[in-house]
């Protein structure tokens, strides 16, 4: 299941935008190639499970706001047109959302999904234990070595 739209995408971007990015038969691109938006929209979803899972029981209950603009945004660059310059605010984008993401699956950022969801338990906890066994290198064992 997606957690975003093709409507989602358009609210954020603008359908022209997504004619232009996605419309590859048509000259002038006219249409959006709706099934391009979805495959798109499944990729970043399945994308966003990855780090959900390590925190979240899936399927959430809710999609809070922020992780639909979030998927909105790898999608985006998913269907980019291949001129995109790599270092433009499309890429900036989309590396800030998987930032984002290993945030959530770290526990440093919680997701809002409703007052009856418990928020994950903290990354951490354990405390770093050590041993050491014997020295087995002396002065007295290192006798005659320089």
């Amino acid at each position: 299941m997606a957690y975003a739209t093709l409507q989602d995408l358009i609210d954020r971007f603008g359908a022209k935008e997504l004619v232009q990015r996605t419309d590859r038969t048509n000259k002038p691109p006219s249409t959006i190639d709706e099934a391009l938006v979805e495959q798109a929209l499944d990729g970043a979803s399945s994308l966003a499970d990855g780090y959900l899972r390590k925190v979240y029981e899936l399927p959430l209950p809710a999609t809070p706001r922020v992780l639909v603009d979030k998927i909105c945004d790898i999608a985006r660059y998913t269907i980019r047109d291949e001129s995109s310059e790599e270092k433009g605010f499309v890429h900036r984008n989309y590396k800030g959302a998987l930032d984002w993401l290993e945030l959530v699956s770290t526990g440093a950022v919680a997701l809002d999904l409703g007052s009856n969801v418990p928020p994950p338990e903290p990354a951490g906890g354990g405390a770093v234990r050590s041993s050491s066994g014997d020295r087995t290198l002396t002065q007295g064992s290192m006798k005659g070595y320089v």
